[in-house]
């Protein structure tokens, strides 16, 4: 059979990109989704942002899209929760939407919107239909029946999919294993965020220090996330025993909230720990947050890429993490930051003792110059901007030469 290339459509007018998630709660989907949004926004492309509801126990981040200047289109069906009535109502919602809209592109992110999103932009004969898996839930999350649904699911929609997206090779090496789709079709694309705020803390050092009422010179080790059981807080707890055994000056922080916040304060005032960690809660500020954190810790069963641990790098803080998913990609295999092995708190303390008394190992400003220059948000643009156009001229598509569409 000989192959014919597609006759050429040459667009006069800018890409038409709708990018959906299920919601915009605290982590680093909402933060990628959003910086893209915004990023692909010129006289090249267009973008469109929906996503459904947050959850009452979830920290929603939609102002942050705000704050980038884009206004999502909120379908609240899309949200977490699997409804077969809401998920009907959801996928008629976007059928609607890009039947008005008509994008050239549907880009899907996290899991229920990936399998929507995907099969409506087929319904309603979009050019090109990508999906971006920042994480999986094929361990970890669920039971053996339920996570055998998932994957079977992810196998059909796989084949909507023009391409499939991981922010590591981790995450592309577990979707091979789980043969969610052929090798060609897995490309890696790290993750890219804004770190310039975080580059430079020195005038933010003090701050959070102050507002716990700590000496100035009090080591703290912090952690930050969802409190979720995937994350595995109770881990980072039983290390903090541990280290506040050998170096009783430390403090502990725990930054984030979730379903389990009023179980995990439970365990912490249990193990006698109360005096020693608090809870922040959701916060905003960030670089005041790691500006005085002396070690970051992520105690994690499973990750995809964790934001928490790039924006570490970035602010020359350590990082003691738990090689599970996409952390040992992000850390170099330990070239960057320490790994430990999951469910081991002795093995979590001694790395984190070891970090603390050596305040300052070589590798952190290798891993900050690391994470500035591989986690940029303006390379994560030119990336997808490329993959968009390559993909687009596969079905007959191009844009008309102009200087922006050539960066």
């Amino acid at each position: 059979m000989t192959y014919r290339r597609p006759q050429m459509h040459h667009l006069s007018e800018p890409i038409r990109i709708m990018r959906i998630i299920a919601r915009l709660n605290v982590g680093g989907p909402a933060i990628h989704v959003s910086l893209l949004a915004a990023g692909l926004q010129d006289s090249a492309f267009s973008s469109i942002l929906v996503a459904g509801q947050v959850g009452q126990a979830e920290g929603d981040m939609g102002y942050l899209a705000g704050e980038m200047g884009v206004r999502p289109i909120i379908i609240p069906e899309l949200g977490r929760e699997i409804s077969p009535l809401d998920d009907i109502r959801a996928l008629i919602a976007l059928v609607r939407l890009m039947r008005r809209e008509r994008p050239h592109i549907v880009h899907t992110h996290t899991a229920k919107a990936g399998f929507l999103g995907r099969l409506a932009a087929r319904l309603s004969g979009v050019p090109v239909i990508i999906h971006t898996y920042h994480g999986h839930v094929f361990y970890g999350y669920f039971n053996r029946l339920k996570t055998t649904a998932f994957i079977t699911v992810d196998r059909l929609t796989a084949r909507l999919s023009d391409a499939i997206l991981t922010i590591s090779d981790t995450l592309r090496g577990d979707l091979l294993a789980f043969r969610i789709a052929p090798p060609d079709r897995i490309r890696v694309v790290p993750l890219g965020l804004n770190l310039s705020p975080l580059a430079d803390g020195d005038k933010l050092r003090g701050m959070l220090l102050e507002e716990l009422d700590y000496p100035n010179d009090t080591p703290i080790v912090t952690i930050v996330g969802r409190l979720v059981p995937i994350k595995n807080h109770e881990l980072f707890l039983a290390a903090a025993q541990l280290v506040s055994k050998e170096m009783p000056d430390v403090r502990f922080v725990i930054v984030g909230d979730g379903e389990r916040r009023a179980e995990l304060e439970g365990l912490a005032r249990q193990t006698g720990l109360d005096n020693v960690v608090h809870f922040t809660g959701w916060r905003r500020d960030l670089p005041t947050i790691y500006a005085d954190t002396t070690v970051l810790v992520l105690t994690s069963r499973n990750e995809g890429t964790p934001v928490s641990i790039i924006e570490a790098m970035a602010a020359g803080v350590p990082v003691v993490a738990t090689a599970v998913g996409g952390v040992p990609d992000v850390l170099r295999r330990g070239d960057l930051g320490k790994l430990v092995p999951p469910d081991d708190p002795t093995a979590l303390a001694e790395a984190i003792l070891a970090e603390l008394r050596a305040r300052g190992y070589p590798h952190v400003l290798k891993a900050k110059e690391w994470a500035l220059r591989h986690y940029d948000s303006a390379r994560l643009i030119a990336d997808l901007r490329h993959l968009y156009l390559e993909l687009l001229a596969r079905k007959g598509y191009a844009l008309a030469q102009r200087e922006d569409c050539r960066q």
